[in-house]
């Protein structure tokens, strides 16, 4: 088991039966940043697979399972799904929550999803490595950053070389190349101008720029940090990366 850095240490404490020792470990971590709860604005979730493993059925067979269950939180939750994207060993999604249960609606998500690949592949292990991680996106320009980051996972891992290309993500759903079996929000950034926003989506960011927005999608809320030299904000707190 991968041990929590934020776990107290039990080192120099007095012997324990083996047991409590354990329910300790396990029990007395550091809180996790409470995410803020809106009913407005969208969140960046992402979940990955144990240890980074592939997940351990054919991709297309991963997408047809997680389409299913996409289809039920957006009924049975009210889960407003703006966009939805993947991967070999994770996922990423950016979704609105306005009858505010996104908490019971991914833990129900995760657990058919993590079941149902384990039954095909025929395996009893956990295929999630941890619960899912989110994101509150409060301001617009954010949320352009966190678009373009979730859209283009597929190009920087190498999987296709246009983001309109990957058939795994809603994206191409959006652009009628593929069949919607789940329904999405309507992409009001792509409407507004597809051939501009896909020019933009496949254009390269700085890495810079993009190390700077995948470390505001692991805070509990997006936000770019000052440039520290001269305390200046930083140019993605005007532009989109």
């Amino acid at each position: 088991m991968r041990r929590n850095p934020d776990t107290l240490s039990l080192q120099n404490l007095p012997i324990l039966p083996s047991d409590l020792t354990s329910f300790l470990q396990n029990n007395l971590a550091m809180p996790r940043k409470i995410v803020p709860a809106s009913a407005d604005h969208p969140y960046h979730i992402v979940a990955r697979a144990r240890n980074r493993e592939w997940f351990p059925i054919a991709r297309s067979e991963v997408w047809s399972i997680m389409e299913d269950y996409l289809f039920f939180i957006s009924h049975a939750y009210g889960i407003e799904i703006l966009s939805f994207v993947l991967m070999d060993n994770h996922f990423h999604m950016i979704v609105r929550d306005p009858q505010q249960n996104l908490g019971e609606a991914m833990n129900y998500f995760m657990k058919e999803t993590s079941r149902h690949m384990s039954t095909k592949a025929g395996i009893i292990n956990q295929i999630y490595g941890s619960r899912y991680h989110k994101t509150l996106i409060s301001n617009p320009l954010h949320y352009l950053h966190a678009y373009k980051y979730v859209y283009r996972n597929p190009v920087e891992a190498g999987l296709c070389s246009k983001v309109q290309d990957y058939p795994h993500s809603t994206l191409s759903i959006s652009l009628g190349m593929h069949r919607l079996n789940f329904p999405i929000y309507p992409d009001n950034t792509l409407f507004e101008s597809p051939d501009s926003i896909l020019s933009w989506l496949n254009a390269a960011p700085d890495p810079r720029d993009k190390e700077i927005v995948q470390k505001a999608l692991r805070k509990s809320e997006f936000k770019i940090p000052t440039i520290r030299k001269n305390q200046r904000p930083h140019r993605l707190t005007s532009l989109p990366y």
